[in-house]
């Protein structure tokens, strides 16, 4: 699909604009708000306001999309500290996704210097400034984040952002998360929408702590993950313990990973795979697991989860 009439924008309640992905039938933001989103469920999980006051950061933007993270990320950067050196890597499937974005002037709002950003990007995949070297990798990023080891890239900040793990397995799975942890700053950290379990175990599988991040747009949060040692030796560590009904989730079928052993597996192998896994497994059964939480104010925050 590559059509730019193939994307209308939707609007949410922000007053920014999304589009509905055709392929995968799901929007590529909540409805409460495109750019709140950004903001809330991506760059302050990950502290880069607090990060900016580096000399340089590095981003990788897995699911790079419309190209609100990007941006929310840049702005907030360099709103604390306009000198520092950005390098941003961005993984993205389809290149008519960020070329419709710009088409459609979704950023016209945005000061002129972040849509001149974003328009070259979307159009010629790299952009080089004084403070900025950005880069779009097309493809699968299953194959493209291998690109981004091979370079020796440590990001600070990761953003997870591809569509739910139902619709996309491929890009929730044990084996590629391991891929994010490996490009991960020993000090840096990963943010993602998602809290679903099956999330959740392959973040810990590679060998990330991970705590849950406000919700917004809906009731259940998304998930903060970082290396261990980052944890071990820092006080204003992001992360901090799971509730009792989070813990209890992880050890539900629900939370059996999604697994991609080559990387290169079809959506529906993917998730057979996992089904039958799940079939044969003697864990406890995330309905069960949900009636015995539903009656409690925690239990009921949560259970807007994606099982």
């Amino acid at each position: 699909m590559s059509d730019l009439e193939n994307f209308t924008p939707k609007l949410t309640a922000d007053g920014s604009f999304t589009f509905v992905s055709q392929e995968f039938g799901e929007s590529f933001h909540s409805d409460s708000g495109a750019t709140q989103e950004s903001f809330c469920k991506f760059v302050e999980p990950t502290q880069l306001a607090t990060a900016a006051q580096k000399p340089i950061l590095r981003l990788l933007d897995v699911c790079y999309g419309l190209g609100y993270n990007t941006a929310a990320a840049l702005q907030t950067i360099w709103a604390v500290n306009p000198s520092c050196y950005v390098e941003v890597i961005g993984l993205e499937l389809n290149p008519a996704v960020p070329q419709a974005a710009i088409a459609h002037h979704l950023f016209d709002n945005w000061n002129s210097n972040y849509i001149k950003i974003l328009k070259q990007l979307a159009f010629e995949h790299q952009v080089q400034t004084p403070c900025l070297k950005a880069k779009l990798l097309i493809g699968d990023a299953r194959t493209t984040i291998a690109l981004v080891r091979q370079s020796g890239f440590w990001a600070d900040a990761i953003f997870l952002d591809p569509f739910s793990p139902p619709q996309c397995p491929q890009l929730w799975t044990v084996e590629f998360i391991k891929q994010l942890s490996l490009c991960l700053h020993p000090d840096g950290l990963l943010a993602t929408y998602s809290c679903a379990a099956a999330v959740r175990t392959a973040l810990l599988s590679a060998g990330l702590v991970i705590s849950s991040t406000p919700p917004v747009g809906r009731r259940s949060p998304g998930t903060v993950a970082t290396h261990s040692q980052n944890v071990e030796s820092k006080d204003d560590s992001p992360i901090t313990t799971l509730s009792e009904v989070e813990k209890e989730h992880l050890l539900t079928r629900a939370a059996i990973p999604y697994r991609d052993p080559q990387l290169s597996d079809p959506t529906e192998v993917i998730v057979k795979r996992r089904q039958q896994e799940q079939q044969t497994s003697c864990l406890e059964s995330a309905s069960h697991w949900r009636k015995r939480w539903l009656l409690g104010t925690q239990g009921r925050d949560f259970m807007g989860t994606s099982l």
